[in-house]
């Protein structure tokens, strides 16, 4: 095969490869335009070809792109970028649904350097290929991900966090106070004669009672607090920097958020109540679980006082012993 007609199949197989293909001098001069570039950006070959990429593009991230270029001619090696490190280079449109949630074509780029027979990088040669579908794929893939890792903390009937997930937050609390210092609280609350509803009014007046109660504590809240559900009708509220003082003011805003209104169901007023112990981090806490031991005795305590109120828990409770 002649040179000549290796050149005219090489330009050939150049202008209609399914990406695009450009190349550029030390001075950013472009040299090579393809047919996918040109389709593209809307310019032709012919207007651009001998002047200055950044005139032609003046969008283009200049002072990062001049650093790409300059790497490859200084290094004489590739380099790649995936569209997750920058998504584009050139806003070129895309024809996917707007549904996929990328404004542009995302795009994969390798810079290759171009060298002459005296061992020096003449020009670089850029491919740009449209990675967008897999792009809009990973990225559902991703949320996908996300979404189930999130329904795996949450409760399935009030829709707040779980009990598994509240004590891996309570954990990393801990040991963060533990370790740099700061603090938190910790309320445990439950339904007062919560068996009294479920007896009354069936297991979906007792299910309505608790995601009103869930929602009612969910509007009184930061959105900073960590919120769940403990087991049963019992609750468990994590206060980050939040001292006692102010934990007891948390604990009457939700006894009052569940107990002052009461719940409709099935055409019916429900009446509910909660019973509220409250307790703080403290350095001689061995564990976590001293925290639960502690908060839950004052629970109790607070039933014991006629329920519907709020008990911090005092020095007087047994320590939790940790084996």
């Amino acid at each position: 095969m002649s040179t000549q007609v290796e050149n005219r199949f090489s330009e050939f197989i150049v202008d209609r490869v399914g990406f695009g293909i450009f190349a550029v001098t030390r001075d950013m001069q472009l040299v090579l335009w393809n047919r996918f570039m040109q389709q593209h950006s809307g310019k032709k070959a012919e207007e651009i070809i001998g002047k200055n990429l950044f005139d032609c593009f003046p969008e283009l991230p200049r002072k990062w792109l001049q650093k790409k270029f300059e790497g490859v001619f200084l290094l004489k090696n590739f380099s790649f970028i995936s569209w997750e490190q920058r998504p584009y280079l050139f806003q070129f449109k895309h024809d996917r649904p707007v549904t996929g949630g990328v404004d542009w074509m995302q795009q994969n780029c390798t810079f290759m350097p171009m060298i002459n027979a005296a061992n020096e990088v003449e020009m670089v040669c850029v491919t740009i290929a449209d990675v967008t579908d897999i792009s809009i794929i990973q990225r559902q893939l991703q949320s996908a991900l996300v979404a189930l890792g999130e329904s795996a903390n949450r409760d399935g009937l009030t829709g707040i966090y779980n009990r598994r997930h509240l004590e891996e937050r309570l954990a990393q609390e801990f040991s963060r106070c533990k370790r740099y210092g700061g603090g938190f609280s910790l309320l445990m609350f439950d339904l007062d004669h919560f068996k009294r509803v479920n007896d009354q009014y069936g297991h979906l007046g007792g299910d309505a009672v608790l995601r009103a109660a869930a929602a009612r504590v969910t509007n009184v809240i930061r959105t900073a607090d960590i919120f769940g559900r403990y087991g049963g009708e019992e609750f468990a509220l994590i206060l980050p920097e939040t001292d006692l003082a102010a934990a007891t003011i948390v604990g009457e805003k939700v006894r009052k958020a569940i107990g002052e209104t009461p719940i409709e169901f099935d055409g019916q007023k429900l009446t509910a109540t909660t019973s509220v112990g409250i307790t703080t981090m403290r350095s001689d806490l061995p564990a976590y679980e001293a925290l639960i031991h502690e908060a839950d005795t004052a629970l109790y305590r607070a039933k014991g006082l006629g329920r519907n109120c709020v008990v911090v828990a005092g020095s007087d409770i047994e320590p939790l012993k940790i084996s």
